[in-house]
């Protein structure tokens, strides 16, 4: 049978710590060649479903031998690039049926070949991301960091606050959103969350100012991030590349990247498009930093490079670019915990496989 799970089963199975927990171990395998992943690809195309808007096929793919699984990850977006404020921002139009997103996530078995499960990737998304980013600040930030300045307050924001919170002792958080009402709501509401005071800032600038820690958690796709702004001491993490300039990167002590690429592999249909140099841009940080040959997460968790040797550091991560192997590792222990709790739905497994060869 082929388990098939939903937000809500995902919600009530899945922990932080879990995602924490399995991806550092996930980690520690690839460094020692007992894992592999493809670079996510793209595949593009205008859409007609929203004004100046793109349709994207997206999937990565990844297998975790060790855990015995492999995944694929795949959305079907639609993506506007709008003006708000000073910055572009991406931002997908939730096009489905209710007013929904669409993104899938294949678990396979490397033993069997087998479809094991079949769920939404909505829940996962942002708890791996804020997963790693947390794993990152657990060993190149300071051990008595106590201090986190967030900037951003949409779901990726939340899933970083919560991980981040899962593996050190805070007790200064500050925010910062570029609309008020974003930053006080989400200061109150996590504040009552966390049973912790989040303090919101006016600033970006007055956010960072003395913190320990930075996590950059926006959808903008200009620089967030000032050179200036760093201090001896300081961890600073992004999820996207136009959130960080290479300015920024090279005044680190110690860069550690996630993968070694910058972006995905991107096609594009006729008339299809990004915004003007965001490509372009994004590229060019890669090669002024040196991207691919800066020592990854897998290095420094692994203890093949060292990441922070001193307090005095300013180290960074970037967090910029995702792989299905986390969605395989990720997929094992969601996997393992419905089965054990008997939650989710399950299909016959003989609908998704045949006899013949094909």
């Amino acid at each position: 049978m082929t388990l098939i799970l939903n937000n809500q089963d995902i919600r009530d199975l899945l922990t932080i710590e879990d995602v924490i927990d399995v991806l550092e171990f996930a980690y520690r395998e690839l460094a020692e060649g007992r894992g592999a992943l493809r670079r996510r690809s793209d595949i593009i195309v205008k859409s007609d479903t929203a004004p100046n808007a793109i349709y994207a096929l997206k999937s990565m793919d990844g297998i975790a031998p060790s855990l015995g699984v492999s995944a694929t990850r795949i959305n079907s977006d639609i993506i506007t690039h709008p003006q708000i404020g000073d910055n572009i921002r991406r931002v997908k139009v939730p096009a489905a049926p209710g007013n929904r997103y669409t993104g899938l996530v294949l678990l396979f078995s490397t033993e069997t070949g087998e479809p094991l499960a079949i769920f939404p990737d909505g829940e996962v998304q942002p708890m791996r991301v804020a997963g790693t980013s947390a794993l990152a600040a657990k060993y190149l930030a300071k051990k008595d960091a106590r201090s986190v300045a967030l900037i951003g307050t949409g779901w990726q924001a939340q899933a970083q606050l919560r991980a981040i919170e899962s593996i050190g002792e805070i007790a200064d958080y500050r925010v910062y959103s570029t609309q008020k009402e974003n930053r006080d709501g989400f200061s109150m509401e996590w504040s009552q969350k966390l049973g912790k005071q989040i303090r919101p800032c006016n600033s970006a600038e007055e956010a960072v100012a003395g913190a320990d820690i930075v996590l950059l958690a926006t959808n903008s796709l200009e620089n967030v991030a000032q050179e200036d702004w760093l201090q001896p001491g300081m961890h600073l993490s992004s999820i996207k590349s136009p959130e960080i300039s290479a300015e920024v990167i090279k005044r680190c002590d110690v860069a550690v990247c996630h993968v070694p690429h910058g972006r995905p592999t991107q096609e594009f249909g006729a008339g299809a498009s990004l915004p003007a140099g965001i490509g372009a841009n994004i590229d060019e940080m890669a090669k002024r930093v040196g991207l691919e040959d800066m020592p990854t997460l897998a290095d420094i968790i692994s203890g093949k490079v060292a990441g922070r040797t001193n307090d005095t550091e300013i180290t960074c991560f970037l967090n910029i670019l995702g792989l299905g192997y986390q969605f395989a590792a990720v997929g094992s222990v969601l996997f393992k915990k419905a089965k054990e709790a008997g939650i989710g739905n399950e299909i016959p497994t003989d609908w998704l496989t045949q006899i013949e060869v094909p």
